[in-house]
Order: C-alpha cells, then structure tokens, then sequence
C-alpha cells in the first residue's frame, strides 16, 4: 500500500488539482496504519483514518464517502487496478455532462482495456454474479464491482447516508439506490489490471456476495421507506 500511496502523490504532483485523499484502514494485524501513514507524512492533501474496527469494504468505503468534502468524490482501489489516468476521463465527463450524478468504470465495454485478466475462476464467477445482478437488481449495468466509482457530492451524501452493506457487494446496494433515488448513473469504459494481491477470498467473500444480492433489494425497499427521497440531508 505505501507503493501506492507514493504513485498517487507523484500522480497528483504531475496533475495538479486541488484534492483531498482519504486512506481508510481497517483494524489488522500488521502495520499498514503506520507505514501508510509514514509513506504521506506530512503531505497535506492525505488522511490516514484508523477506521477501527474490520467491517469490510462496503463499511470503509461508506465511512470514506461521508468524510469527504470535495465537489466529485470518487473511490478507488487501494491496489491502483484502474490506473489513476482515468481520474482525468471522469473529472472530464462530469464537465461536459451535468446532469449525471454517478459515474462507474466498467471492464465490460468494447472499449474497456484489460491488460492484465484475473484467473480463470474469478472471471467465470464474475460473469454468473454479473448475470445475477442483471438479473434481480440492476439491468444493464454489466459491472458493478469495478472499484472505480464516482458520484456529485450531493449524491454521494445522498446513498451513502442510506447505504447498508458491510461487504463486498455493496456497490450493488449503492447503484440500486441510486436508481431509486432518481439518479443518472453513467458509465465509462476504464483500462484495469488484475491485482495479484486482491483481498477476495474466492470461496468465502463470493458466497457472502450470493447472499447480499438475494437480500438487497428488500433492504433498499427498507431504507427508503425509512429515508424516502425527499428526506433532508
């Protein structure tokens, strides 16, 4: 993770914008808190947040969102599989487009570029829990885990205030509240190259995705009665 957080800091010093980058951590055993925070120290455009506790991605990800404070907030990978280039296409399509309030990389479109494919298995399971997901929740969005996304601050506010999930399949949460919510969700074909270092466990992380995605969209049907659309942020 330091390597990384050097390539976004050389990244940022070559394309300057005025940016603010959160690196949420989750509790571990080993010392990524502090190496992280060594890797910046004393570059002010980072935060290193201790998030405390080890709830998974969905939670350290929602906790980022609502901290941020920027015009377009986007996430990422920790890994850099989307190469940090495609910052400028986003920022570039949020310009000329103003009436979108989400945008998501996708490695399914013509143009999308994988220059670097996961094994054989994490490709076919992606495919059946794609199909899944066009299936039960979100038709035609061909790749909603693509760790690429990003949102207006208003909307961001918006469905991470509402968003549940813990887990790895909570990127389907978002974009199905999105959509309830009224939201243009666009997409953008992204280059990407697989990270031999991915946190997915294979086994155990895709069953809890099956499982998420049979439930969500009773929970989203939940939060909104709870929080409708036209409830204040």
């Amino acid at each position: 993770m330091p390597q990384s957080l050097l390539q976004i800091r050389d990244y940022f010093d070559s394309h300057p914008l005025d940016v603010e980058i959160l690196l949420m951590v989750e509790r571990s055993q080993d010392d990524t808190l502090a190496r992280a925070g060594a890797a910046v120290e004393g570059d002010p455009r980072f935060q290193v947040i201790d998030n405390l506790v080890h709830r998974g991605k969905g939670y350290a990800v929602r906790s980022g969102m609502l901290r941020a404070r920027g015009d377009i907030v986007l996430f990422m990978d920790a890994d850099l599989s989307t190469p940090l280039e495609e910052v400028q296409a986003f920022l570039a399509h949020f310009q000329q487009q103003p009436d979108t309030d989400v945008l998501i990389g996708s490695r399914a479109l013509a143009q999308s570029r994988i220059e670097k494919p996961q094994s054989a298995l994490r490709r076919n399971m992606g495919r059946i829990f794609n199909a899944l997901v066009q299936t039960l929740s979100l038709p035609g969005i061909s790749d909603t885990q693509c760790g690429f996304k990003a949102f207006r601050c208003a909307a961001a506010r918006a469905i991470f205030l509402r968003q549940t999930l813990d887990g790895f399949a909570f990127d389907v949460e978002v974009l199905m509240l999105a959509r309830a919510l009224g939201m243009r969700v666009d997409v953008l074909p992204v280059r990407w190259l697989n990270s031999p270092d991915s946190s997915v466990h294979i086994v155990r992380d895709s069953w809890r995705m099956f499982r998420d995605l049979l439930r969500v969209r009773a929970r989203v049907r939940r939060t909104l009665r709870r929080q409708p659309a036209s409830t204040r942020q």
